[in-house]
């Protein structure tokens, strides 16, 4: 499976993930929104680590401009 997110892509998801687990830490984000959100946070951090999006490759989305390593 070839990389199909961009350097921008993985920036705003790990950004994201990152303010999603300090709502959670301070407490300004509980119950149900809490692991849901965290669940996602989670899901974002790994799929920036790996570059790889396996809902993108479903859909036919690529968010980098260089050629898949299939």
């Amino acid at each position: 499976m070839g990389k199909n997110m961009g350097s921008a892509d993985r920036v705003l998801r790990v950004l994201v993930a990152l303010v999603v687990g300090v709502l959670i830490l301070t407490g300004s984000l509980t119950g149900v929104w809490a692991w849901v959100l965290g669940v996602l946070a989670v899901v974002f951090l790994a799929t920036s680590t790996v570059s790889v999006c396996p809902l993108y490759t479903v859909l036919g989305v690529r968010t980098n401009k260089a050629p898949t390593n299939s």
